[in-house]
């Protein structure tokens, strides 16, 4: 399904960005908008090229995939959204939403350009990284690799964590990897180099980020310098959410010339 950003769109979005802050704020629903955002892109793969940001989370058959329990809450939050602008694809919206759930708790912003298209074609289960078998670095390593992501891109994407809490019922496993689960910031990696402290969570995938060598550089670099991992992880969520879209930079431009030419113009009968 064609998505066509014209000026009006344009405005919807941001229309939808205003409501989806209010909407972060007073149900604190942050940290289930950003696992949305990433388990609708994280399914992508560079040599099929199916799966990614294209909406088809919203699907039953997907969103009834193990790794995805919990999620039918942050897709109805985005109906509400959808409701009240529906020229906007589901494609964007869902991503749209991961970056304002870390612009909203104090992390990085992040450059949003629209124009996903939507697909009712859902990919098979199990192109997430799984927890336990992320015990091995392989693993994740090939399920990024798989997407075009690099270790670099491994290591800044799990500081998400720093955000929400796992639930037993939705992963098996239970509790908070940082002592504010609001608040976006480097405190995931500090946490990681402290080891095992009670009342936190670390799992096997989070472990073994400070295990690899391949790994762990980042880890050091991001627990001590929170600027570099904001920058980074901006990048990083950036291209995950642009996994199988070419964004229309060129055709965007002109619809905001001609939008601002066009009130240009209004202004000017105006006075007149």
């Amino acid at each position: 399904m064609a998505t066509v950003v014209d000026a009006e769109y344009l405005k919807q979005i941001e229309k939808a960005r205003r409501l989806l802050r209010s909407l972060i704020s007073t149900r604190q629903c942050a940290p289930i908008l950003l696992r949305l955002a990433w388990h609708e892109a994280g399914t992508y793969d560079a040599t099929t090229k199916t799966g990614g940001p294209n909406g088809s989370i919203r699907n039953e058959a997907e969103l009834n995939h193990s790794n995805n329990k919990g999620l039918k809450f942050a897709v109805d939050l985005c109906e509400e959204v959808k409701a009240s602008y529906p020229k906007i694809s589901y494609a964007d919206l869902y991503q749209l939403a991961g970056i304002v759930a870390v612009e909203i708790t104090g992390g990085p912003s992040i450059n949003f350009v629209p124009g996903r298209k939507d697909s009712t074609e859902f990919p098979e289960e199990g192109r997430l990284p799984d927890a336990v078998k992320g015990a091995r670095a392989s693993h994740l390593r090939e399920v990024f690799q798989r997407m075009g992501l690099s270790d670099k891109d491994i290591v800044a994407l799990s500081g998400g964590h720093t955000l929400g809490r796992a639930h037993r019922e939705r992963s098996g496993f239970n509790g908070p990897w940082t002592r504010d689960t609001l608040k976006f910031d480097n405190s995931y990696f500090v946490e990681l180099l402290k080891g095992d402290t009670p009342g936190l969570l670390k799992l096997p995938s989070d472990k073994i980020l400070v295990e690899d060598p391949g790994f762990r550089p980042y880890v050091e670099l991001y627990a001590k310098d929170e600027d570099t991992f904001f920058k980074d992880y901006a990048v990083s969520h950036k291209k995950l959410s642009e996994l199988g879209f070419t964004p229309d930079y060129f055709g965007l431009t002109l619809v905001k010339l001609k939008s601002a030419w066009s009130n240009l113009c209004g202004a000017h009968q105006k006075v007149k």
